[in-house]
């Protein structure tokens, strides 16, 4: 993919699209930004006030009304996923697109010492999660002349390194889930592909590296070019890809 790739002003035009974790950072970055290509832009995340935040920055701006489905991926159960499945099917009836954002990072130290309870919250939140939301959004997607899903990788989730434990281990196995829905899913017209967005101004990577200046991190807004390529129609043919992003 080019990265000069400009995307069209109407790239999501009519398109119905759910981003998790949308209440900052790298998902409210996506969520606006798709907006202001064209979606309508679901948003679903664990604060409910942060949600209202970028819900008022989409609004704001006068483009199409979003949606808000509060939903703590720690504690939810499948049948929170069946519904939310279900009030999108009765809303809207069919998504676009989906976005797998929302991610804990969890502790990072040596494996031996990780807690049963630790291990099993990052792999809840950022393995069971996106499976769950995936199975009971296949059938929306279907609806969708041009389907995709898009997996938030890491670098870890390509290399493991010491001490990134559940998290490294849990990006894996998004990587491993995007390619087996892009094999599975490739008669029906969706795309599965991951994004590795690399270093950026986030809460997490605040968190993961304590001793770095934000400032000098790339803003979460710079980094989307890849984020609207792989969710509009210029990628029609991708599936299956791991893909880095880059300041735009």
């Amino acid at each position: 993919m080019d990265k000069n790739y400009t995307p069209h002003p109407e790239l999501l035009q009519g398109r119905t699209i759910l981003v998790t974790g949308a209440g900052s950072g790298l998902g409210r970055a996506a969520a606006v930004r798709y907006a202001e290509h064209g979606a309508t832009v679901l948003l679903v995340g664990r604060t409910q006030f942060r949600l209202e935040d970028t819900y008022d920055l989409i609004a704001k701006a006068g483009h199409a009304q979003p949606y808000i489905f509060p939903l703590d991926f720690a504690k939810a159960d499948e049948e929170a996923y069946q519904g939310l499945a279900g009030g999108i099917a009765q809303e809207i009836g069919h998504l676009d697109g989906l976005l797998h954002n929302a991610a804990h990072l969890g502790d990072l130290s040596p494996i031996e010492h990780y807690t049963l309870k630790q291990w099993e919250t990052v792999f809840t939140v950022n393995v069971t999660a996106q499976f769950l939301l995936s199975k009971y959004c296949i059938p929306l997607l279907r609806q969708s002349e041009d389907g995709s899903i898009i997996f938030t990788s890491s670098g870890v989730g390509k290399s493991g390194h010491a001490y990134w434990g559940a998290y490294s281990a849990s990006k894996f196995a998004n990587e491993g889930m995007s390619q087996i829905l892009a094999d599975e899913l490739e008669a029906d017209g969706i795309r599965v592909n991951t994004i590795d967005p690399g270093v950026a101004r986030t809460v997490m990577r605040a968190k993961a590296f304590p001793g770095e200046n934000p400032n000098n991190n790339p803003t979460p807004e710079s980094l989307m070019g890849a984020y609207l390529y792989l969710m509009g129609p210029d990628s029609r043919e991708v599936s299956g890809r791991r893909f880095n992003a880059w300041v735009s």
